[in-house]
């Protein structure tokens, strides 16, 4: 009997999966729409009574987009003292959608990654994830990875489309 040959593990590939990347919280949309006057309008003193009033706990180690659903002109200082009561609670707070909100916490995780596992490697970004993983990771992923690695593909070790080869 032949022995069988694991060919894409003697290969050399390293394997990043970002979905191993994505940080572990939940995601949460802070609308200040329900907070406006008449739909229109945010006025201060209501707004500032909300600030005082509402329980802010319930962002504790969650990750918040702040944003605001209607066409209503929001003035700088509302985001502000909203950030404000959560920095000491969630995770994390960005200004946006839910989408800006994991593009941002890819980017963070992205940009803090130890390249060093990657020097001179041929790296398959793997393709195929369970979770959603924003365009703009592999993106940035590609961008960091690039002067580092010797070469860089995309998909599955089996079957990989060619993004990167440094020249010899």
């Amino acid at each position: 009997m032949e022995e069988i040959v694991n060919k894409v593990q003697k290969s050399g590939l390293i394997q990043i999966d970002l979905e191993d990347l994505r940080p572990k919280g939940e995601r949460v949309f802070f609308d200040l729409e329900p907070l406006l006057y008449m739909g229109l309008a945010l006025r201060e003193k209501d707004f500032r009574e909300f600030i005082q009033s509402h329980d802010w706990d319930q962002y504790t180690h969650k990750h918040i987009a702040i944003g605001c659903t209607s066409d209503a002109i929001i003035p700088t200082w509302a985001y502000m003292l909203v950030s404000s009561k959560l920095a000491d609670l969630a995770a994390s707070v960005v200004l946006g959608s839910l989408k800006e909100l994991e593009d941002q916490l890819y980017l963070q995780v992205i940009n803090q990654l130890d390249l060093s596992p990657y020097i001179d490697g041929k790296i398959v970004v793997k393709g195929c994830s369970k979770e959603s993983v924003p365009l703009n990771a592999y993106v940035a992923l590609t961008k960091r990875l690039r002067p580092v690695a010797r070469s860089i593909f995309f998909g599955e070790p089996c079957s990989t489309v060619p993004i990167f080869k440094k020249a010899k």
